[in-house]
């Protein structure tokens, strides 16, 4: 086969157009691999963090519940855990005028109309909508890339086809052996579009359907939170 036509003689005889279409492809597969990378350990970590979540349960108490469910920062369970405990503590310091500092009358707030299912709920919601913005940070690159790189390839690719035509044309010589060459090189733009494109869109649906599970597993913690801090037991404790 002759090897003057391919990738590198498509960069070494393109013009700035070609070889700025071929730089955003490249941009684009390297922005969306860093983002699968990153988010693939991302979700391996939560999925681990999610195991902690029904070793709490299992505590003699709170504080026993939160060292199972480990120490690391970015730990949603554990996040979600300490919220419910300060929006309790905080209803009670409402509630109790001896555990307010220096005993004296709080400033009357809208919130403090709110009873304590109310409240632990609206912290918790908080809480789990947070991770929820958190999680899907970078899926935007992910569809972009994906919806985007098919059309900026086959862009490359009609650039490509009209400066052949124009060169067949001023040549003279419209053969099949002519014409085979240039056309199939700028359609290589059309494959690397392509290319870059597919992992992405898999890659995006991978991501999408482990956080889902991520985020049911919080919600049914933030759930079963919300019954422990408002009526002493877990709701779901009879199934479990």
């Amino acid at each position: 086969m002759d090897t003057q036509f391919g990738l590198a003689h498509v960069w070494s005889q393109g013009d700035w157009v070609t070889r700025t279409v071929a730089l955003i492809l490249l941009g684009m597969s390297l922005a969306s691999w860093l983002v699968i990378l990153i988010k693939a350990l991302d979700l391996r970590t939560h999925r681990a963090q999610a195991k902690g979540a029904e070793a709490f349960w299992h505590a003699a108490d709170f504080e026993d519940g939160l060292a199972k469910l480990g120490t690391e920062a970015n730990n949603p369970f554990r996040q979600l855990a300490e919220t419910g405990r300060e929006a309790t503590r905080h209803i009670q310091r409402q509630d109790d005028p001896l555990a307010r500092p220096g005993n004296t009358a709080p400033r009357p707030q809208l919130h403090d109309q709110l009873d304590l299912s109310d409240w632990v709920t609206r912290e918790l919601r908080n809480s789990i909508d947070e991770f929820t913005a958190r999680l899907q940070g970078g899926m935007a690159v992910l569809a972009s890339v994906g919806s985007t790189a098919p059309f900026v390839g086959l862009f490359g690719t009609v650039w490509g086809i009209y400066h052949a035509l124009l060169g067949i044309g001023a040549a003279g010589q419209a053969t099949i052996d002519k014409v085979a060459g240039p056309i199939g090189e700028a359609l290589i733009m059309t494959a690397l579009g392509l290319a870059v494109a597919i992992p992405a869109v898999l890659g995006y649906n991978a991501l999408v359907r482990g956080n889902k599970g991520v985020l049911h597993k919080l919600r049914r913690f933030g759930h079963d939170l919300h019954a422990l801090f408002v009526t002493g037991a877990r709701v779901s404790q009879k199934g479990a």
